[in-house]
């Protein structure tokens, strides 16, 4: 519930919080006493990604309470969110592209 509603928050991002910037939500991890939960995002067309994290850094309280908003009737806790940039695509991206420059010559039959 709180991946989804999270991408909605981004994708009509009406505030401003993240400019530009197209983040994707990954994955969310919660606590289990549901006080804090770990986004994972995936900003891969931004070229300063640390600066896209500071921004949501610095919007968090006004993205927690659109957050608030949407999930108060499903939820009994808003949990604190913590933003942490979700590299596996980038590190498959650079697996892919290191296998494909690889020069393996073929097999010779026996």
């Amino acid at each position: 519930m709180i991946l989804k509603e999270l991408s909605d928050i981004f994708q009509r991002d009406q505030r401003g919080f993240i400019g530009n910037t197209f983040i994707t939500i990954v994955e969310v991890r919660v606590s289990p006493d549901l006080s804090v939960a770990k986004v994972y995002i995936s900003m891969m067309l931004a070229k300063d990604k640390k600066g896209a994290l500071e921004k949501l850094d610095l919007h968090k309280s006004e993205i927690r309470k659109a957050l608030g908003d949407r999930i108060r009737n499903q939820a009994r806790i808003i949990p604190e969110l913590v933003f942490i940039i979700d590299e596996v695509e980038e590190k498959a991206k650079q697996i892919d592209d290191l296998i494909n420059s690889l020069n393996i010559p073929p097999e010779k039959p026996s």
